[in-house]
Parts: structure tokens; sequence; C-alpha cells
């Protein structure tokens, strides 16, 4: 099955983008401590499928531990509905919950143990990759 778009945003509306994934998509759940408290579900692409349409100048960035990921959000509402993760610096993680349910047909998620990161960020690495 081919990809599709996908389109999502903040809660304000300000940020909108688009990702091109298939319409049954592959989510990973982390257990590390900004996801835990955020509840961040990961759907991660490679960069090229990945389009910010409106808001730039509305997100803020918040960095920590190595300073590598880049956790964006929008500094109206202060959602964040994608970054650019430490083990995908050549992608981002889309927020599932940040995407418009009408083309998501089916979600299959995974348990990623993000807090060993340094034991498992590795296995990440493929989702990113054009």
């Amino acid at each position: 099955m081919g990809d599709i778009t996908h389109s999502g945003g903040c809660h304000c509306g300000r940020v909108r983008f688009e990702v091109r994934a298939p319409a049954r998509l592959r989510v990973q759940r982390c257990n590390c401590s900004i996801c835990r408290m955020t509840g961040f579900e990961h759907l991660i692409v490679p960069s090229a499928r990945f389009t910010l349409l409106a808001g730039g100048d509305a997100l803020q960035t918040y960095r920590f531990g190595t300073g590598t990921a880049q956790h964006h959000f929008c500094g109206v509402c202060g959602i964040k509905s994608f970054y650019v993760p430490r083990s995908n610096p050549d992608g981002y993680s889309v927020n599932l919950r940040c995407l418009d349910p009408a083309t998501i047909a089916a979600v299959d998620y995974e348990d990623f143990d993000g807090r060993n990161w340094e034991r498992h960020g590795h296995t990440l690495a493929h989702l990113s990759a054009s």
C-alpha cells in the first residue's frame, strides 16, 4: 500500500503540517521522561516526507540532555506536534495525537524503551531512511 498525505497541527491551529505515510500507521510509544509526561506517540518519517505548512514563526525549541533532539512546540498553545529526534536527526517524529484523524485507517503500536535510550536508540534509525 502506498503513502498518502496526512495533515496535522497544534491545538490553536497556528502550526500546520503535512506528512506522507501509509494510511495504516506504525507508531512508537516511548517511556522516556518527556514522552511519558506529554503522551507523545511517535510517527517517525524521513525529512523529505514532512512539510511545515504554517506557523514556523510561532515555533519555540526546547533541548535537554545531549541537546541533539530539537523539541519544537507552538509558542501560542504549547503543543509539541512534531520534533527532530535524537535517534533520527535526519527525520521528524510527528505526534500521532496531532494528526487529523480522517486519513488514518488504523494504528499499530510498538513500545519503545526510551528510559534506556542508550541501549535502544539505534533500533529506530531505519525509520527515517529515505
